[in-house]
């Protein structure tokens, strides 16, 4: 049960929430993507264009990967071709493209959870609500849903996850929630403008980091890079989506 939940979330903004199990982060969630009906209180402002993908997708339905991949763009109000078009593609990204005559029930947890983040994209939803989507997947695709979720920020969508890893998205979310005694509370916002955050990251040898300085070597491998909080969000999200993409360790906002 959550009591005295309240929250407002900006177009681009990157949100994770956070708390116990059984503390209900997934009754959040499925509320705020309209999934479930609050008893009392009310969610305003939800996007026509709202996607949804749990920790465990119901797979036994009675379609191919690809058709309902597909069917899932139509209901986002894609036409048939572009829908079918936009399908592909997704599956291609996520590495389940093999699988796309695949009927839904005979698919593996891991390529089930690849169409889950695909019917989840496939429309470019003004808000996607990730409820630990990572889970299930192999390095490869949760690298790409990593980019995924930094394209939809960075093209004025909404994102809201919960993700068991603590690295997951490091220093990029805009706020960070966390769920006690049935409460939401703010634990974390971006930095203020005017300060400068410190990046920790590894990438390929020899490589320099897109959109920002070389950096200075940092203890134990890897560079240190200072930039203006203010562009921190970009850097950040040009490091992600790099290819191949850099690893963020840390980020620290800086006294």
């Amino acid at each position: 049960m959550l009591r005295g939940v309240s929250a407002e979330l900006s177009p681009g903004a990157l949100v994770r929430v956070e708390g116990g199990n059984g503390g209900g982060k997934s009754t959040l969630l499925r509320l705020l993507a309209g999934i479930d009906t609050a008893t009392e209180g009310r969610v305003e402002g939800r996007p026509r264009r709202t996607a949804y993908v749990p920790e465990r997708f119901p797979a036994a339905l009675p379609l191919t990967a690809g058709s309902y991949v597909t069917h899932l763009g139509r209901v986002h109000g894609l036409s048939g071709p572009e829908a079918a078009r936009r399908a592909s593609a997704a599956l291609e990204r996520f590495g389940a493209a093999a699988h796309a005559r695949t009927p839904m029930a005979e698919l593996s947890k891991g390529t089930s959870q690849k169409v889950a983040v695909a019917q989840a994209l496939v429309a470019e939803p003004d808000l996607l609500v990730l409820d630990e989507a990572w889970t299930g997947l192999d390095a490869p695709a949760r690298a790409e849903l990593d980019r995924a979720v930094t394209e939809r920020t960075a093209a004025g969508g909404t994102v809201v996850f919960v993700d068991h890893d603590p690295g997951r998205l490091a220093g990029l979310p805009d706020a960070r929630y966390r769920l006690e005694g049935a409460a939401l509370l703010l634990v974390d916002a971006a930095p203020s403008p005017g300060s400068l955050v410190r990046i920790h990251v590894d990438g390929p040898p020899g490589a320099t980091p897109p959109e920002g300085p070389a950096g200075v070597p940092a203890p134990g491998g890897g560079l240190l890079l200072t930039v203006d909080a203010d562009r921190s969000d970009s850097v950040l999200r040009a490091l992600l989506t790099a290819n191949p993409p850099w690893h963020v360790r840390a980020v620290k906002e800086l006294p």
